[in-house]
């Protein structure tokens, strides 16, 4: 069975979901028979590259107050550290994510994508140093255990992988996803937001027991 998970490395709801899946997935019993593979979607494709401060910029795109900003970021915070994970409450920035995407793109190729996603979530919402930083996105590819100077020539070139980043925007877009995460099941199933892990062990029992047997091939007829 195939997992498909479309997120975008500025979403933390996404960073979120990604761990209560997780939970789910390793109380499945048939976890060993679950590919999971990671889509791109970017929430904002229009964002500038260079960082700005996270605070003001969910108080400009929501019409809040700053003060709304950071109680919805101390929110999110308490959720993220319910499941376990480091989230910084304040100074975090955010810009464009495509080159996140298409280095994910180049990690799958490689085994290493849920390395690397993982690196990009902790550099993200967990590190004081913000992974926007130049020459960041390489480091990061290097603790996911890819070749840093392949990676390097993936970012220099920005043709690589981004036909890979659209058809996986273009097929959430068809599916419709208006927003990350969205899980989807052998395409068959879907599942958005963060759900509680209790949800995506009930999506995982469903699409697995829904799945459609190959008939057994006839045997040769011995001579």
């Amino acid at each position: 069975m195939r997992v498909e998970i479309w997120t975008d490395i500025n979403c933390p709801w996404c960073y979120i979901g990604k761990a209560r899946f997780e939970q789910a997935l390793a109380a499945f019993p048939h976890r060993e028979e679950v590919e999971v593979v990671h889509r791109s979607f970017e929430l904002d494709p229009r964002a500038p590259h260079e960082a700005r401060p996270v605070v003001p910029l969910l108080a400009a795109k929501y019409g809040m107050s700053l003060e709304q900003a950071e109680a919805t970021e101390a929110r999110i915070a308490e959720n993220a550290h319910a499941e376990g994970l480091p989230y910084l409450r304040e100074g975090r920035d955010a810009a464009n994510s495509f080159d996140m995407h298409r280095l994910l793109h180049f990690a799958e190729e490689h085994g290493r994508q849920g390395q690397l996603l993982d690196a990009l979530y902790r550099a993200n919402f967990a590190e004081e140093r913000s992974a926007f930083e130049e020459g960041r996105l390489v480091e990061l590819a290097v603790e996911a255990g890819l070749d840093g100077e392949a990676a390097a020539a993936v970012l220099a070139d920005p043709e690589a992988y981004a036909e890979a980043v659209r058809e996986d925007e273009t097929t959430a877009s068809a599916m419709g996803a208006t927003g990350v995460p969205f899980f989807v099941l052998d395409r068959r199933l879907g599942v958005s937001g963060a759900q509680p892990a209790e949800t995506f062990t009930r999506a995982l029992e469903q699409a697995w027991d829904s799945r459609v047997a190959l008939p057994l091939a006839p045997l040769a007829p011995k001579e």
